[in-house]
This record gives C-alpha cells, structure tokens and sequence, in this order.
C-alpha cells in the first residue's frame, strides 16, 4: 500500500516538473508565425488543377463562360490561357469540363474536355 503512494506521488512529481518546464521554455511548435502554414496552403490551392464540368453558355476571342444545370445552377467565366488545348469541337450548348487555375483571381482555363452523350471524353 505504501509503496503505491510513493509511485502516485513520484508520477505526480514528474508531470508537474514537465508541465513546468514545458511552460517555462515554451511550446516551440507554437512559436512558429501562425501565418505561415495557411500561407503556404492558400499558395498550394492556386497552384493545384481543378476542374468545373458544365454546358457552354457563351465564348469568345479570351473568355468562356460554362454553366451548371439542375439542382443548383453556378455559372463561372474562365479567361483562356495562351496555351490552352481543347479536345473536341467547343460549340455552344457542348457539355465541356473545363480543367483551370486560380491566377491573380481569376478562373485560368489550361484544358476544355468536351464530353459526349455517355460523359466520355470526345475522341476516345
């Protein structure tokens, strides 16, 4: 029985010395600028591909605009990068997925993929 006290008193001991000189010298984790990990994840998502599937609603010379039908309709503008491939005929109405960048706040089309009927790729 008494040599269970000493145990609980000694582990007791240790974690207040730990939580004390966790204290004292800081959490190094923590002293880290806050600001630097969502930075670096913010710079990552612009970076990263993404992709909107919709019909075309209207083009020209530098923009196309796709637009999402049904349930919850969202139409967004892509301005066409200089070297953007297109796989298939892009006419009006033609279902496209568009894949695309963020670039200075604005939607980047890199690729349009027109899809069939069966949501294939055109020309597979």
């Amino acid at each position: 029985m008494r040599q269970g006290r000493k145990y609980v008193a000694l582990g007791m001991a240790l974690a207040l010395a730990a939580a004390a000189g966790f204290a004292f010298h800081g959490n190094p984790a923590s002293a880290a600028p806050k600001t630097a990990a969502p930075a670096a994840k913010s710079a990552k998502a612009r970076n990263t591909m993404r992709q909107f599937t919709g019909y075309v609603a209207a083009q020209d010379q530098h923009t196309l605009t796709v637009e999402r039908r049904g349930r919850n309709p969202r139409s967004m503008v892509f301005t066409k990068h200089d070297t953007m491939t297109v796989n298939g005929d892009v006419a009006k109405d033609a279902r496209v997925t568009v894949y695309y960048r963020d670039e200075g706040g604005h939607s980047v089309a890199h690729r349009v993929v027109v899809r069939t009927e069966n949501h294939a790729p055109a020309g597979s």
